[in-house]
This record gives structure tokens, sequence and C-alpha cells, in this order.
């Protein structure tokens, strides 16, 4: 078979697209928040910061490893303390330390990897370790007590490896339905009780106004009377008193028993004078009027 020869043309520009190929191939960029593992024949070598680099063309490549934080979920089947089941759903925030990429790329081949074998198995451990120490009831009202429980193990398991892991959350808990309908009813209980108690004690600080208030008009009646008693009791002292001071002025100074009577005198004399025997007097004012 007869080969069909390459044109002048493009034999004349190979060189030059081999060199821009070459060049092309020589360097590479590694872009912030990442950080760049040099492999030689598929063997890590270095790791690079953010920035412009160059390598060895079709000799070195390069594996980027992301160093800002990642986020992992999973949704896992659990059971309460009272053996309940529950379905729940947890997130965490994992960071790889920068200066141990290479090292983490060199054990596990790479993010991906790390995650499958290492980080989701204990993250799920961690988590249903933790659940079934907390009743169903607990796990939805205190949920920061399961989150720190979980991030505590965690935390704990992961302490080998060259990552820093935070900011666990509970996104959702599944229970069955009827122990919804159960908490539902029992709410309603709790709110009828509520509800009641507050009348029941409404009532009784109604009552104890009312008895407040009848004390408080009782008081004051006594108040006046006392006052009125009081006021009694003083003017009787006090007409006596001046009784007393009257008989003795009058016992010390008889001068005072006739300015008494002059005092009280309407100014009419008497008309008849009795004496031993009977004697009539006469009436002088009325002979001079005549």
């Amino acid at each position: 078979m007869r080969k069909t020869p390459l044109p002048s043309g493009l034999l004349k520009f190979a060189p030059l697209l081999i060199i821009a190929l070459l060049i092309f191939k020589s360097y590479y960029i590694v872009i912030e928040g990442h950080v760049g593992v040099v492999k030689r024949f598929g063997e890590a070598k270095h790791q690079e910061n953010p920035g412009l680099h160059f390598k060895i063309p079709f000799i070195e490549t390069v594996e980027m490893i992301e160093v800002r934080t990642r986020k992992n979920a999973e949704r896992m089947a659990s059971s309460t303390k009272e053996q309940m089941p529950v379905t729940i759903e947890v997130s965490v925030n994992w960071t790889v330390n920068k200066e141990a990429a290479l090292d983490l790329f060199k054990r596990y081949g790479g993010l991906s990897q790390f995650e499958q074998r290492i980080l989701d198995p204990r993250f799920r451990s961690a988590t249903k370790d933790t659940i079934p120490q907390f009743e169903a009831e607990q796990l939805i009202q205190d949920r920061a007590s399961a989150i720190q429980g979980i991030e505590r193990r965690l935390t704990e398991e992961m302490a080998a490896f060259p990552v820093v892991v935070d900011n666990i959350q509970i996104e959702n808990i599944v229970l069955p339905q009827k122990y919804i309908n159960s908490i539902e009813v029992k709410q309603t209980e709790k709110n009828l009780a509520a509800a009641e108690e507050h009348k029941l004690e409404r009532q009784r600080l109604e009552a104890l106004r009312a008895v407040n208030t009848a004390d408080a008009q009782a008081k004051g009646i006594l108040k006046v009377a006392e006052a009125e008693a009081t006021a009694i009791e003083l003017k009787g002292k006090a007409e006596a008193a001046a009784i007393e001071a009257k008989a003795k002025a009058l016992k010390n100074n008889p001068l005072i028993v006739k300015l008494t009577e002059a005092q009280s005198w309407d100014g009419k004399l008497p008309t008849m004078m009795m004496g031993d025997g009977a004697m009539p007097i006469m009436d002088i004012r009325q002979t001079q009027a005549q």
C-alpha cells in the first residue's frame, strides 16, 4: 500500500507545532483553595501552592487537591434509646491540612478515596453510636447535645488523620408517623392542662384580690371606728378636765359663784318671797310703771 506523502507546508511548520506543544505542556497553574501535587511517571514528588509553575512535559503531571472546607452529608437509619426506628440526615464540614496534602495523596490517592475509605465510615459510625443514647423526644428538643456527642466521637476517630472536622449538623430527623401522632396528642393535652392551670391561677388571683379588698375595707372601717372612739375619749377627757378645773376654781374662789349667777341672771326680780310665814310682796316695778 502506497503512503501519501505529507504536504511540504506541514513539514515546514511541524517544528513550530512541536515547540508550541512543549511550551503548553511545560507549565501549569494552581488556583486558590488548592495545592498541586506533582507526579513524575505516576509517583508523587512534591506539592506546589497557588500560582504559575513549570514541569517537565510528558513526564510530570499535576493532581489538584482542594484544601478549602468541604461538606459531606449522610442519610442513615438508626434507633433511639427506646428502640424506636429513626432515619437521620447529618452533615459534616472538613478541611485538609494544607501542609499534609502530599502525604494524604500518597496514602489515599486523593480526596474522593479518603472520603470513601476513611471519613464516611467513621462519620456513620460516630452518628450511629451517639443517636441511641437519646430518647426520641429529647433528640427532637435537644439536637445540640446529640451534635456535640457526634462531633466528640468523630474528632477522636479522625485525630490521626491530616484533616480537621467541624460544624456537624443534624439536618433532618424522620420518626414513625404513629410516634408523631402521639407527640401531637401529648402536646395538645399539655396545652389544655396549661390553659386549665392558667384559668385556676387567674381564679385564685381574683379570689385573693377580693379577700385583700375586703380586708382593706375592714381595716379601713376599723381605723375609722378607732379614730372616732379615740376622739370621743379625748373629748370626754377634755370635758372632765374642764369640769374638774371649774370645780376647783369655784371651791377656791366663792366670788366666781356670784359672777356665774350674775352672768346667768335674766334681769327679772322675783315677784314672791317665801319666809317663815306667808307674806305678800308687791312688785314695785309694776307700781312705778302705773
